[in-house]
């Protein structure tokens, strides 16, 4: 038994009009038509969708056999499609947060005078660089990039946020009276709360999706 077939005899089993499962799995009824009668494959998301939506195991489902070789070699191909899009989607925010850290801080030294440079540390530290911190954070929560290790990212961007300032109004206070001062270890604290903040509000939704 082909994929297609195996899908449209799950469905009917479970009672459900190709309309009900369309709106069930967040797709078209076309869609679903579509791959009952193999012109599409259902991707590996929509497959663990389908299993739990018509109670029936991936292994029954899955279950291979000759003539649904072609499906399991798409399986996997899709499933490496979606593995590269998010370790492209992870690069994109290290980055985008390196990026703005790295021009917000050449701004401070290069494209500021003394009169400027406190309202633009403020700025710098104060609403972009936290913002940036909860935005992104809030994007790993969201797609739990990096699984559990993701809260290990609230320590690096309170690390980075401490940089920051010392590499602004910390730098340019040593410069001024020729002093080597310590890092201002609390700001460690200041940008994991605000990373940690958009974590969880990330993670909860995610949670309240799936469970949708």
């Amino acid at each position: 038994m082909d994929i297609g077939k195996k899908i449209q005899e799950a469905r009917l089993k479970a009672k459900l009009t190709q309309e009900q499962s369309a709106e069930a799995l967040g797709v078209s009824r076309q869609t679903i038509s579509n791959w009952e009668n193999e012109k599409t494959y259902p991707d590996i998301i929509s497959v663990v969708k389908m299993s739990d939506l018509y109670s029936i195991s991936l292994d029954r489902l899955l279950k291979e056999e000759t003539a649904m070789s072609n499906y399991l070699s798409y399986l996997e191909e899709s499933t490496n499609v979606v593995r590269s899009k998010n370790r492209f989607a992870k690069l994109i925010i290290i980055i985008s947060y390196l990026a703005i850290w790295a021009i917000a801080l050449i701004a401070f030294w290069f494209f500021t005078d003394a009169s400027d440079a406190m309202g633009y540390g403020l700025m710098y530290l104060w609403v972009l660089l936290p913002v940036t911190t909860f935005v992104l954070s809030l994007l790993i929560g969201l797609n739990d990039y990096w699984g559990r290790l993701k809260w290990v990212s609230a320590v690096t961007f309170g690390v980075m946020y401490m940089l920051a300032e010392y590499a602004t109004f910390s730098a340019a206070n040593m410069n001024t009276f020729g002093t080597i001062n310590a890092p201002s270890f609390e700001m460690v604290l200041i940008g994991a709360i605000i990373s940690a903040i958009g974590l969880g509000i990330g993670t909860a939704v995610k949670r309240v999706v799936k469970q949708k």
